[in-house]
């Protein structure tokens, strides 16, 4: 299976920037969509972003439209989050996830096969 390591979080002041890198290896390396996902203590784990493996098409839930963008290497396997504007209510552990083959739903976790160990964002006031 293909591993996931993320990893650029930190401790930001509001509205500030961080980039987050998923970085892929393994001795496979394929999937349909690769998404980011992000749990707070005490909350779901709830749906940030995705993109298909060509990279064509993007998806972003409505709390970081116009300030998160997702996007992947030309030609490392690496998958990024660049995070503007940050709020504190972006604080949360990110998740990078993976799906071998596209369900038809790229917002819900179970549909996800191969997760990260998640990077922690901190956003202060």
């Amino acid at each position: 299976q293909v591993q996931l390591v993320e990893s650029g979080g930190g401790l930001v002041e509001a509205g500030g920037s961080l980039r987050l890198s998923c970085a892929a290896s393994g001795r496979t390396f394929g999937s349909d969509i690769m998404g980011w996902f992000r749990q707070a203590p005490g909350k779901e784990r709830e749906f940030v972003a995705a993109i298909n493996w060509s990279g064509r098409s993007t998806y972003y839930t409505d709390h970081v439209k116009g300030r998160f963008t997702i996007s992947k290497g030309n030609a490392k396997p690496t998958v990024y989050l660049q995070m503007n504007s940050l709020k504190p209510d972006d604080t949360a552990v990110y998740y990078c996830a993976a799906q071998r083959r596209f369900s038809g739903n790229y917002y819900t976790p179970n549909e996800y096969d191969v997760w990260g160990q998640g990077t922690q964002v901190t956003v202060s006031v």
